[in-house]
């Protein structure tokens, strides 16, 4: 698997602050984020605020037109990043509107990466219900990349028990049918907040025989009661105690929230342990592109190349 490289010359801390330890560094290379059309039509020039050659998640919410999508696309492709588009099976009608939004991505922004999604709506809005029906429609046997959906902490809309069984017979099916495309697969996975949960998910990964890489969710730095919001609308459930305590403790409940600690532990861990199957970090930007872009930076995270784009907001 080719690996993204990005390297920056070491710099010297802002004052009274810590140089970044090595093992962050090292797992914050390749770091990827997601982004929305309304919130990156807010950023003026994201060459600004991310390394060259980062891979840019699309969300595609329920009601977004393709359009908006597409275009999206074309200036993250046209700005040097590598756009990944969602394809969320559950709002999609059916084969014909799934292969339009193929060749439109394809031919309007060079996309060869996508990520496959069953979709957050209960009801399907047509044919497919799961990624899996995505998968073998065939349309996607020319991609170079394919993701897929990871939860370490269950996902009650497959197994309202909230266990990990459907789940992993779903990854191992992806994971036998990327190999038998020749088609590099990665698990990205739903942000959590808890270090020790997610190791524990990708020690079973390995039990199952799933050795796909892991991109782990990681939500950036946000104010504690946004946090909370998406956590709770997500289904972050076991982790989601870090933020009910936090936001006990009166004197850090009106500072904001930042991912510090957890991507240390999940550094120290991937240094003692190199089979670690959390291979990069993978960003949410809830509050915000340029606050997230900020904090990669400061913590390890390849600088972006100067640009004159003024101020932007997102």
């Amino acid at each position: 698997m080719a690996l993204l490289n990005f390297r920056r010359p070491a710099a010297a801390p802002a004052h009274g602050q810590p140089a970044t330890r090595p093992e962050v560094e090292v797992l914050m290379q390749g770091f990827s984020m997601e982004v929305m059309p309304r919130t990156a039509e807010k950023v003026a020039d994201f060459r600004a605020l991310l390394p060259a050659g980062t891979r840019v998640y699309i969300a595609h919410i329920e009601g977004t037109p393709i359009e908006e999508m597409v275009a999206t696309a074309a200036r993250l492709r046209e700005a040097g990043m590598e756009p990944m588009p969602h394809f969320p099976a559950r709002i999609i009608e059916g084969r014909a509107e799934l292969a339009d939004w193929v060749a439109r991505y394809r031919g309007e922004a060079d996309v060869h990466e996508a990520l496959m999604l069953g979709g957050g709506v209960a009801t399907p809005k047509g044919t497919y219900d799961n990624s899996m029906q995505l998968l073998e429609t065939g349309l996607f046997d020319d991609f170079r990349r394919l993701h897929v959906a990871g939860h370490p902490e269950g996902n009650r809309d497959i197994d309202a028990s909230g266990g990990q069984g459907p789940l992993m017979e779903a990854l191992r099916w992806k994971q036998d049918f990327a190999q038998s495309r020749g088609i590099e697969m990665a698990i990205v996975t739903q942000f959590a907040f808890e270090a020790a949960p997610i190791i524990d998910w990708t020690r079973a990964l390995r039990r199952e025989g799933i050795t796909l890489p892991v991109h782990l969710g990681i939500a950036g730095p946000a104010k504690l009661q946004t946090l909370i919001k998406f956590a709770i609308a997500c289904g972050v459930g076991p982790s989601l105690r870090v933020l009910q305590k936090r936001a006990r403790d009166v004197t850090k409940l009106l500072l904001p929230f930042e991912p510090t600690e957890l991507v240390q532990a999940l550094a120290d861990h991937k240094a003692a342990d190199p089979d670690f199957a959390v291979e990069r970090l993978h960003f949410f930007p809830l509050g915000g592109i340029r606050t997230n872009a900020e904090w990669t930076q400061a913590h390890g995270g390849a600088a972006a190349r100067p640009a004159n784009t003024g101020n932007e907001q997102a």
